[in-house]
């Protein structure tokens, strides 16, 4: 079997940096020129308290945003209320038409909340070794 670089095909892009949150937070837009390919990636680390449910926002012209459809989606993405949910990874695919994707964790019932961080992946580029 031949081990294949990833690294060269895929694009990773910060979208909400790495903290703990107890309040909602928006991630900053990701712009999808260029490539054929998104995959958009969450991580929670240690959990305290409420929950915090990750969604994802697209556009067509980096102004309006709205909420992604469940169709355009290959996945989904669950809300993290307990402990059970530290320390996980949870990823999504898009396949829908907007050019720019926008993350958002919304937190509800949060004192001291969770660690958590947001990334998109953009594959499948115009140019390798992006």
């Amino acid at each position: 079997m031949t081990i294949r670089d990833l690294k060269t095909n895929v694009d990773a892009s910060p979208s909400l940096a790495p903290a703990v949150r107890n309040a909602t937070a928006t991630g900053s837009a990701i712009d999808l020129r260029g490539f054929d390919a998104a995959s958009v990636i969450v991580h929670f680390g240690a959990y305290t308290d409420g929950t915090h449910t990750p969604s994802l926002e697209a556009s067509t012209d980096g102004v309006s945003y709205a909420a992604v459809a469940a169709g355009d989606m290959a996945g989904s993405f669950a809300a993290v209320a307990s402990g059970a949910g530290a320390n996980t990874v949870q990823q999504v695919g898009y396949i829908g038409t907007g050019r720019y994707l926008r993350p958002k964790l919304t937190v509800a019932g949060a004192t001291t909340g969770a660690a958590t961080a947001i990334a998109v992946l953009r594959g499948r580029g115009a140019r390798q070794g992006v």
